[in-house]
């Protein structure tokens, strides 16, 4: 979701429009493009690690494991480091309809060089451009249907639900098609309807983009003029440096999972510091902050295991799930269309339960703590079938243990930025979203990290001591929920 969600001032244009669901007609527009966003991107990701492993002779790069799920951890981390630009863009030059825009552009430009451009060259330029403009994409199209809604609009939480909804709409959809042409045809027509999809969802938005509020161009904080210079050269200067590095070596494919690590962690203390350090900000502030850090570390543990749905569960799909139905083989990639449809159907039953407890639902850190124990859990599910024959994993466990994946998801992700905001101070709201989404980054990079440890003979150790983990971060924070909701100084 969007660290840049904005609510419009004034009454939008869609008040009275009820052409779309009984909501206004532009939400068609912006969920159109987020649901083929994520059929892009999602589709993308279900076949690329086996993309990058798969012998040259049965269409891959032949990349070792270690290393593709390195690639895959860094890519994911840095697409949701690119939130954090996509945000600044929108805040001091473009505005977010306009970055949204050119980010849909470059994410159909990263297909296409999927598609088209062949080995690890094509690989690099793809993923480079489809993190930038993911990146940027989901930094605003949140923030865009917040325009769509006056103050107080009854309708605006429903809006918010169908364009959730159409997200995972598209996750599920993504890697049905491209696991689909993969098997049948070839990555690269996989990555090719990724692209046509990305075009799909572009060229819907751009008959529909004329009708959005004017309040989704409005740039909040302009840059002014006289910095220009200098951020273009702080821009030149960051992309000179990393190309040095590149060439010299000091960052390479077996280690951009450490280095995305590295640069999150640093981004992240920086945050903190500039924050907690500031004088705009009160006694009451200050705490607030400070009770995010417990949050912050149970996220990253949460989504360090959550994300290796694209690293280890793609390995464990391939090495030792059972995909045979009847007489056909169920693509590798149709496994990651499980999670988005049990996200549809509990997300409304969570809702619903959190609507029926009212006050006297959990407050934010047991729901934090509670995820990451369901989250390891689920990968002490593993365990039962663990160092098994190959393809000897029955297809229905992995369902379950998507199932629990999906539990442990609904009570860390929804209510994650929610209590971010909440907890922000009125000066540093977006520096506190990219906290969150920094949690995100450093948790998604790690799963990509850890993977190296996972060996596919000897799988035990690497549930347990993850599962266990994870368990015991949950714990930690159940025991401190007394304290932490002290500093938290009235918010829940």
């Amino acid at each position: 979701m969007s660290g840049t969600e904005s609510v419009a001032t004034s009454a939008a244009p869609g008040d009275k429009d009820t052409s779309f669901f009984g909501q206004p007609r532009s939400l068609a527009t912006v969920f159109g493009v987020e649901m083929w966003e994520r059929f892009s991107f999602y589709g993308m990701q279900g076949i690329l690690l086996i993309y990058m492993y798969f012998t040259v002779a049965e269409g891959g790069l032949g990349i070792d494991k270690a290393v593709a799920t390195g690639i895959v951890g860094a890519y994911g981390g840095t697409v949701y480091l690119c939130t954090i630009l996509g945000a600044w863009l929108a805040d001091r030059l473009l505005g977010s309809e306009r970055v949204l825009f050119y980010s849909a552009i470059i994410i159909m430009a990263g297909h296409i060089a999927l598609a088209v451009l062949p080995n690890v060259w094509g690989l690099g330029v793809g993923l480079i451009l489809v993190a930038l403009g993911s990146g940027g994409l989901k930094a605003n199209a949140t923030a865009i249907v917040g325009t769509l809604y006056a103050p107080g609009d009854l309708r605006r939480d429903a809006g918010f639900s169908i364009f959730y909804l159409g997200i995972n709409v598209g996750a599920f959809l993504g890697p049905l098609i491209t696991g689909f042409l993969q098997s049948n045809v070839g990555f690269h027509w996989g990555f090719g309807a990724a692209a046509v999809g990305m075009a799909i969802g572009l060229t819907q938005y751009s008959f529909g983009r004329k009708r959005l509020p004017e309040s989704s161009k409005i740039v909040a904080n302009p840059l002014p003029r006289n910095r220009y210079g200098l951020v273009v050269g702080i821009g030149i200067a960051g992309i000179v440096v990393i190309v040095a590095l590149v060439l010299l070596g000091v960052i390479n494919a077996r280690n951009l999972a450490s280095v995305v690590i590295i640069v999150t962690l640093v981004a992240a203390v920086a945050y903190f510091f500039v924050i907690v350090s500031s004088h705009r900000i009160t006694a009451d502030d200050r705490s607030r902050v400070l009770s995010f850090i417990p949050l912050f570390i149970v996220n990253v543990g949460f989504w360090s295991l959550y994300q290796q749905q694209f690293t280890v569960l793609t390995i464990y799909s391939d090495e030792r799930l059972n995909r045979m139905i009847g007489g056909w083989e169920m693509p590798i990639s149709w496994v990651n269309s499980i999670n988005p449809v049990f996200v549809i159907i509990l997300s409304g039953v969570f809702a619903a339960i959190w609507t029926k407890l009212g006050p006297r639902q959990p407050s934010a850190p047991v729901k934090f703590a509670l995820g990451a124990i369901v989250m390891g859990i689920a990968f002490l599910l593993f365990l039962p079938w663990a160092n098994g024959a190959p393809n000897s994993t029955p297809l229905i466990a992995i369902v379950l243990i998507l199932l629990v994946f999906t539990i442990a998801e609904m009570f860390i992700s929804p209510p994650g930025l929610s209590v971010t905001t909440k907890l922000a101070p009125e000066s540093f709201h977006t520096q506190m979203v990219a906290l969150y989404f920094l949690s995100v980054a450093l948790g998604t990079s790690i799963a990509g990290w850890l993977a190296q440890f996972y060996d596919p003979t000897n799988e035990v150790p690497y549930f347990t001591i993850l599962g266990f983990i994870a368990i015991a971060l949950g714990i930690a924070l159940l025991l401190a929920v007394k304290p932490v909701l002290a500093l938290m100084r009235g918010v829940r």
